[in-house]
């Protein structure tokens, strides 16, 4: 009895582990990832100058995007601002 309940907790465990592990990448992760590909022939100081601006671009835009979307939301409030908010980040 014994052996089998430590055999179910391992089971769930590792379960729990491969769930994780399947998991779509986030926007950063793809983001690095984007960025790797495009620096593949650089090294040194010329890789990490290169990283931080590819990096850096992105965080820019993102941070516009959402001050022109603040912009537009304008007087919403509580979930309709949530769900102009989201709706307006969405989009490209």
């Amino acid at each position: 009895m014994k052996n089998l309940l430590i055999a179910a907790t391992l089971a769930l465990a590792a379960s729990a582990c491969l769930a994780q592990q399947a998991k779509e990448p986030t926007r950063q992760q793809t983001r690095m990832a984007e960025c790797n590909q495009k620096a593949a022939d650089l090294k040194g100081e010329e890789r990490k100058a290169f990283m931080k601006d590819c990096l850096t671009d992105k965080r820019k835009a993102q941070q516009d995007k959402m001050k022109a979307c603040n912009t537009q939301a304008g007087d919403l409030k509580g979930d309709e601002r949530k769900a102009f908010m989201s709706n307006c980040l969405r989009k490209d």
